[in-house]
């Protein structure tokens, strides 16, 4: 909307809780609120037939609840995000139930999913409305780190930018740097801001559930929400 302010937010797909030194530095790059984003820490279920230990695990996802009390002064999980990008009707309808804020759909087409895949393609954050009744707000993803260093030198369209990385990629320093320097530069363009605030302030866009899915179905662009507080 003209006039407004536009943020950025940032998330971490995290895949390998378990592994001491992804974690050490993952666990560093978030309390460091690198450009002064808040990353938020999509930390996925252990998986026990993979040996993952369910106690390890919960010592680590209470550490990360117990940081986000100290900076959000809450507890409960807010954000849900399908792996592979996967979601169909009974994985939004219980995203929704849980009350969770989606991150499941993408504004881009993952290049190694089919073009049928079940997923969600979405440009801006909006207000799903499922076959159930219930509503799902969905941030979607717009960017990778290489994606965001492309697109940086150029306009950066999109109302909200919701940069995304894994845990795995801070083994790369490489990619590691990509993101430092790519958030610092994003800064520069955007206000910093979280998923959770973003959702706080409102989304005032309405789509039907099949309008978000791939195929033949048209995909609405929703571009209306309002301003942070």
């Amino acid at each position: 909307m003209a006039g407004e302010k536009r943020y950025a937010v940032v998330s971490c797909h995290v895949e390998r809780p378990l592994d001491d030194r992804v974690w050490a530095r993952f666990a560093a790059l978030q309390a460091s609120r690198p450009a002064g984003f808040r990353i938020a820490a999509l930390l996925r279920p252990p998986d026990p037939e993979a040996g993952e230990e369910e106690t390890r695990w919960l010592e680590r996802a209470r550490a990360r609840r117990e940081g986000a009390w100290l900076r959000e002064a809450g507890l409960r999980p807010t954000l849900f995000c399908g792996g592979g990008w996967y979601s169909d009707e009974r994985v939004a309808e219980a995203a929704a139930e849980l009350g969770y804020t989606d991150c499941t759909a993408t504004s881009f087409d993952p290049p190694y999913l089919e073009l049928a895949a079940p997923r969600l393609h979405l440009d801006a954050p909006a207000r799903l409305e499922l076959p159930s009744g219930r509503r799902l707000v969905e941030v979607p993803s717009t960017h990778s780190i290489g994606m965001l260093a492309r697109a940086l030198p150029r306009t950066l369209a999109e109302p909200l930018v919701h940069v995304y990385f894994h845990d795995s990629d801070l083994l790369d320093r490489r990619r590691s740097l990509a993101l430092r320097m790519a958030l610092r530069l994003l800064a520069l363009r955007r206000t910093p801001s979280d998923l959770d605030r973003v959702v706080a302030a409102g989304v005032d866009r309405d789509l039907p559930f099949r309008a978000v899915l791939p195929g033949p179905v048209p995909r609405t662009i929703a571009r209306s929400w309002r301003s942070l507080l």
